[in-house]
């Protein structure tokens, strides 16, 4: 039998991929303590919108030097669905969630980020899944719940019903994302979310907007700057085009990053303690996704063409 070897262009393609993808999920790693700098200055409302005007004032000028195609009326459902997802929902309530805790709690909580993306991913594109992925689901579930409520009195705080309902929408944001991908094109996803959430964006940031900025600090501006063009837009650039070269099975495993790079970020930048039962409650909820992951039912991951990816 004759073995077929992968061309060295397509290796370094993959390798590339890996690359970008591990470049987008180190730029979100800093989502969470940038955000929790730029609440302490700033209502979260204001926040959540000044960040998706800014963002999508970037996405259309990217789009109309791209000179991409308007999106087809059957895509506009999947792109509000985005939209809710990691425009609004994500930041919305991950901003309201940090006024209540520190970032290095709200970190625990993206352990179940994979997770809530393989459930979303369920349910939208109908896979099935052996008894044994499940029960690595609940038991990484069931870690942060205990977390949760160890560190936060006994009893579940908002800021942790907040921090779940964030992950669920992000979830479902990245699923949805995803499915789109496949034949609009990784970028034009989330940059066409921001462009169409503008219209109601730029109106509800101005009418939130700070009676004065001469009191808010550096510190706060530069966590609503980072938020905005990074995390908002250039983070996304990165992982959809990791998508896109390296596969979306393979390169989402580097989700698994996130909440370690989180705390580095947390601990180094914000001077927050990271104790030692909370390092272990992160390996445990990652071993559990790790373990679903194995278990999940394989599925072939569609690579986008490389006209769909930017730069």
């Amino acid at each position: 039998m004759k073995t077929i070897s992968m061309p060295v262009s397509a290796k370094a393609s993959r390798f590339g991929g890996w690359l970008d993808g591990l470049a987008g999920m180190a730029i979100f790693s800093a989502s969470l303590p940038a955000t929790r700098v730029a609440v302490l200055a700033f209502d979260p409302l204001f926040l959540t919108f000044a960040r998706a005007t800014i963002a999508g004032l970037l996405a259309a000028a990217l789009l109309i030097a791209r000179r991409s195609p308007l999106p087809e009326r059957r895509d506009l459902a999947g792109l509000a669905v985005v939209a809710g997802g990691v425009v609004l929902g994500f930041p919305l309530l991950t901003g309201l969630a940090l006024r209540h805790m520190t970032s290095v709690h709200a970190i625990v909580f993206l352990g179940l980020l994979p997770l809530s993306t393989a459930l979303f991913a369920v349910l939208r594109g109908g896979e099935r899944h052996p008894p044994v992925f499940w029960a690595f689901a609940i038991a990484g579930a069931a870690m942060v719940a205990g977390d949760a409520v160890l560190n936060g009195g006994g009893a579940f705080s908002p800021g942790d019903g907040l921090m779940l309902a964030a992950i669920l929408l992000c979830g479902l944001g990245y699923a949805e994302g995803g499915c789109l991908s496949r034949h609009l094109g990784g970028l034009e996803v989330i940059a066409w979310a921001l462009v169409l959430s503008a219209p109601v964006m730029i109106p509800l940031a101005l009418w939130f907007r700070p009676p004065s900025f001469s009191g808010v600090g550096w510190p706060a501006l530069v966590g609503l700057t980072y938020v905005s063009v990074f995390s908002m837009l250039v983070g996304f650039v990165f992982w959809y085009r990791g998508l896109a070269r390296g596969g979306v099975a393979a390169v989402g495993q580097l989700q698994l990053v996130q909440p370690f790079l989180s705390l580095i970020l947390a601990a180094a930048l914000l001077h927050e303690a990271v104790g030692v039962d909370r390092v272990v409650v992160l390996v445990g909820v990652v071993a559990c996704v790790v373990g679903a992951r194995r278990f999940s039912a394989a599925t072939p991951s569609r690579v986008l063409s490389p006209e769909k990816v930017i730069l």
